[in-house]
This record gives structure tokens, sequence and C-alpha cells, in this order.
């Protein structure tokens, strides 16, 4: 990113356990990015949403380039990520489900 300030953090014991997601829906409108992160397992008849994200379009497009720089930089040191089949998943997971938010 063109601007690598360096900003502390701080997590919460609730937030460093993190949540695992193998499922993302994107969505977008005019003024906003709204990020659902679910885990869809088997034997679940739904997906479960752990985390929503909702930023600008601005920092979207910063995460954007953070996730290629990171990706990169993963690959670099471990070798290409492997993208099986392209699997199917409700509303459009990991990727755009087509459109502005309702």
């Amino acid at each position: 990113m063109a601007d690598d300030k360096q900003i502390p953090i701080e997590l919460s014991p609730e937030v460093v356990k993190g949540i695992y997601s193998n499922l993302a829906v994107i969505t977008h409108s005019h003024s906003e990015f709204v990020m659902d992160f679910a885990s869809m397992l088997p034997a679940m008849p739904k997906a479960l949403v752990g985390s929503r994200v909702i930023m600008t379009p601005e920092h979207a497009k910063r995460l954007l380039l953070a996730l290629q720089d990171n990706v990169s930089k993963y690959e670099s040191q471990f070798g290409p990520i492997e993208i099986g089949q392209k699997q199917t998943y409700p509303m459009g997971g990991f990727g755009n489900n087509g459109g502005a938010k309702s």
C-alpha cells in the first residue's frame, strides 16, 4: 500500500480468537461495501455469518490492494495457491453477488 504508516492496534480477548470463514458474500451500494464472512459446514442447512464488515468504497479498494500484496508475498514464500474447481455458493460467496444492497 502507498500508505505505510504503522498504526498500533489492540485486540480484545474475544477478537483475538478470530472466526473461521470459508464463505464471503459481498454486496455494495453507492456509498458502502458490505462483506459477510460465514462458514458453510457439512450437515448444516445454512451458512452461519460470523462477522459483517462494512466499509467505504475507498477502503474496500485499499483492502483489495493489501490482499493482493499479501497473496503475492505468500506465494513468493510458499508457492502458488491452487484454486480447485469453481464452487457455487448461495448469493455469490467469495465474490460480488451482483449489485446494490437493499
